[in-house]
């Protein structure tokens, strides 16, 4: 058993650092290429010197941060979409889909109308506030009806719910003239990114994080069913609890930094499995990795695709993850082998 134990173990220590290394190129890809683009020795300079020569300069205040935070929450909806899928068992979940997202944007909105001197902070707390609120909202409504929360309701519900609170969001801010101070967050994009939002969000997607991989071995039994989980003396209420609320983090951070994105979640997780295997030890990482990687690529044509010009991240993320979606429900709701 420890030799099989030690295989898989260094079997997934090199397909970890396998996916490092192309986010990791990604990171460097993201920070040369541009509107303007740079070399490779300006990028490497600019992460070790404190010049205040101009492309330098740009890259450090302008693409780092960006960059950076589009690694925090590609890794943090990744992680939360597959804690959502463990724990709901089921394979559509996803943040953007069963609420979250949508939750975490009318909270922002009526923050920023009821309490416009909040700061990036407070409006970050409304965040998360809405994006529990909005998926207590879609589990209840999917609830409503007797049987199983099988995953054709969930979305139903969830996507029911969304159009309910985007509709609120946007009546709000037409009514209260703050529709152009919403636009940023609703386009989903890192434009105007800077170390200080990333100082905020950052400890709320480390936590969520930290979380997460904790509950990695209670996730693994909770992802079979609810029988075996309290047969093995599992405390089922306080672990869904505790992974709930990494989830809020997780969403609600990432809402507060980048706007409204789906299906980074849903994709995510799946390949992740196909890489690595079900055993949510080795999922939540490699999702982390994955997510990263696959929002920085997303970024990075969102600023390239039609320079100067930027493309919305949400229209690049719906591009991938819409048939990734249709793939799956036609695969009858299957997670992937």
């Amino acid at each position: 058993m420890s030799s099989v134990r030690s295989r898989r173990l260094a079997q997934f220590a090199w397909r970890f650092a396998a996916a490092a290394a192309v986010c990791v190129v990604l990171f460097g890809l993201a920070l040369t290429l541009g509107a303007a683009n740079t070399s490779w020795r300006e990028a490497w300079m600019a992460l070790l010197t404190s010049s205040h020569d101009g492309n330098l300069q740009m890259i450090r205040e302008i693409r780092l941060p960006r960059v950076t935070g589009a690694m925090l929450v590609g890794a943090a909806l990744a992680v939360a979409g597959a804690v959502m899928q463990g724990m709901t068992r089921n394979p559509l979940a996803d943040p953007g889909l069963l609420g979250l997202t949508a939750g975490a944007n009318a909270a922002l909105t009526l923050a920023m109308i009821l309490f416009p001197a909040a700061g990036y902070s407070g409006f970050m707390l409304a965040c998360l506030i809405g994006a529990a609120a909005g998926s207590v909202f879609a589990f209840g409504l999917a609830s409503v009806s007797k049987g199983n929360l099988f995953p054709a309701r969930m979305v139903l519900a969830g996507a029911a719910v969304s159009a309910f609170l985007y509709a609120i969001s946007d009546g709000a801010a037409l009514r209260y003239k703050i529709a152009r101070e919403t636009s940023l967050w609703k386009s989903a994009g890192l434009v105007g990114a800077d170390w200080s939002q990333i100082r905020v969000v950052l400890p709320a997607i480390a936590a969520g994080l930290i979380l997460s991989l904790l509950l990695a071995g209670p996730l693994n039994v909770l992802s079979l069913n609810e029988e075996s989980a309290v047969g093995l003396g599992q405390r089922t209420a306080l672990v869904r609890a505790s992974l709930f609320a990494a989830i809020v983090l997780l969403a609600g951070a990432s809402v507060a930094l980048a706007g409204n994105l789906a299906f980074i979640g849903l994709m995510v997780p799946h390949v992740a499995r196909a890489f690595v295997g079900t055993d949510y030890r080795y999922v939540l990482p490699i999702s982390a990795i994955g997510g990263a990687g696959f929002m920085t690529a997303a970024d990075l044509l969102a600023r390239t695709i039609h320079a100067p010009y930027e493309t919305p991240v949400f229209s690049i993320a719906a591009v991938v993850g819409l048939p990734f979606f249709l793939l799956i429900v036609r695969r009858k709701g299957r997670v992937m082998p």
